[in-house]
């Protein structure tokens, strides 16, 4: 067994609410509490009772922190200026984000990166993305988004003959690669296994709109607990992942945690875990998407992938944390 560092873990900062990265946050610092009992939680609230000086790690979205980048920017340096901060960078800036958005989003980040003395990200991927985009060519933590042992049970009697897109609906999520994939497939049921991100309930009913036009039907789930969510995935007959633009994707861990074995288009991060953890994802390329939710739908055992225990749990992840605090504060 690794052993737990003699530094003390910073005091870990979460947020409240259903935001992918905040749920995430929450789990990482419960399992890190779990592993070493210094450790220590706060809420945004509760950091300013914090001894000055004191620090702090936080999970660090520009959508997390306030309306706008700009707005981000402000409340993430004052949370610097204060303490020793430390931060994971999640949805890190790229091309889907458009002429507008690209360049104050990178200007958040890299004002994020010049206030922390030592920043994480959750790919490989995403430290080539903060190079590319000319955000930060220095030193960069990577700790994979945690997958743990599958939670959903095989089942194929139930499947509902639909092609499914799990997570927030968005577009550059695949929804539409998904759809094109199934139409040429011969698939005529699509499933949004979620609700529309903040914003995007219009561009969500266009989809719906287009779908019904090509002879798909299109279910919405909404926002779904673990229960009702596990037996949904259980039940797709085709998971996809087609992300045009991805940094890493919280989608992608699911499937993989309840089980399933999504057909996912080539990128570079969709190599990376597939590397990560070998057999848990049908990899093609973009072309051959019809194709294989075709084969996959004509075989459901390929959708399923079996693996028990999944490489890179929720404690590895926590322990990579404790060990790379432990470098930043030497």
């Amino acid at each position: 067994m690794t052993t737990i560092p003699d530094a003390a873990p910073p005091v870990l900062l979460v947020h409240p609410g259903t935001h992918g990265v905040a749920v995430y946050a929450r789990d990482t610092a419960a399992e890190v509490v779990r592993l070493d009992g210094r450790a220590r939680v706060a809420t945004p609230d509760a950091v300013a009772a914090l001894a000055p000086g004191t620090p702090v790690h936080a999970h660090v979205t520009d959508r997390l922190w306030g309306a706008s980048p700009e707005e981000a920017t402000r409340h993430v340096t004052a949370l610097a200026a204060r303490h020793p901060l430390t931060v994971t960078l999640h949805d890190v800036p790229q091309e889907s984000d458009g002429p507008r958005n690209r360049p104050r989003r990178a200007a958040f980040y890299r004002a994020v990166i010049e206030a922390s003395r030592g920043v994480v990200v959750n790919s490989a991927h995403e430290r080539e993305l903060l190079r590319e985009e000319g955000v930060w060519s220095g030193a960069v933590g990577v700790v994979p988004l945690p997958v743990d042992s599958p939670r959903a049970v095989r089942n194929h009697e139930g499947d509902d003959d639909a092609v499914g897109v799990l997570g927030y609906f968005y577009p550059g999520k695949g929804h539409d690669e998904a759809l094109a994939a199934a139409v040429t497939a011969g698939v005529a049921r699509l499933t949004v296994l979620g609700r529309a991100s903040d914003g995007h309930a219009a561009d969500l009913e266009a989809f719906v709109r287009r779908a019904e036009a090509q002879g798909v039907a299109v279910e919405v789930t909404g926002w779904l607990d673990d229960v009702d969510m596990a037996a949904r995935v259980a039940r797709v007959a085709v998971p996809v992942i087609a992300h045009r633009h991805v940094s890493a994707s919280g989608s992608l861990a699911s499937w993989v945690g309840w089980g399933r074995r999504p057909v996912a288009v080539r990128n570079r991060y969709v190599d990376e875990m597939a590397q990560l953890r070998p057999g848990t994802l049908a990899v093609v390329e973009a072309g051959e998407l019809a194709r294989a939710v075709a084969a996959a739908r004509a075989d459901a055992s390929t959708t399923w992938h079996g693996a028990d225990p999944v490489p890179f749990g929720r404690t590895d992840g926590a322990r990579a944390y404790l060990h790379w605090w432990s470098g930043v504060s030497a």
